[in-house]
C-alpha cells in the first residue's frame, strides 16, 4: 500500500484556504448567491440612506454579518476538509501497519 491519495483534497482545501482569504479581503467572488443578494441589498440601503442624509450604521453591520457568517462557513468548511483528508492518511498508515505486522516474522 503506498501513499494515500489526497491531491483532489489538498486542491479543495488550496481553493477554500483561497476563499476565506477573498471573504477577509472583502470580495464578493466566493459568496454564496443568498449572501451576494445579502450585501447587494445592504449597499443598496445604505447608500439611499446616505443619499437622504442619513445614517447607514444599519446597513455596514448588516454587511459585516455576511461577511462573518461567508468566513464561519468558509471555516467550518476548510475544517470539515482537513480531517477529512488526515483521515485518509491515519486509515493508510494503519493499512500499512496491518500489512507489515501480518508477514513473516523470520
Amino acid at each position: 500500500m503506498g501513499k494515500p491519495d489526497t491531491r483532489r483534497l489538498d486542491k479543495e482545501i488550496r481553493l477554500t484556504e483561497r476563499k476565506l482569504e477573498a471573504v477577509r479581503n472583502g470580495e464578493m467572488w466566493p459568496l454564496t448567491g443568498q449572501e451576494r443578494r445579502q450585501v447587494l441589498r445592504g449597499l443598496v440601503g445604505g447608500s439611499y440612506r446616505v443619499a437622504r442624509g442619513k445614517s447607514a450604521a444599519r446597513a455596514e453591520r448588516q454587511l459585516d454579518s455576511v461577511s462573518a457568517s461567508a468566513e464561519t462557513r468558509l471555516i467550518a468548511e476548510l475544517t470539515a476538509l482537513q480531517g477529512e483528508r488526515q483521515r485518509l492518511v491515519t486509515e493508510a498508515a494503519t493499512a500499512k501497519a496491518v500489512k507489515k505486522s501480518s508477514g513473516w516474522m523470520w
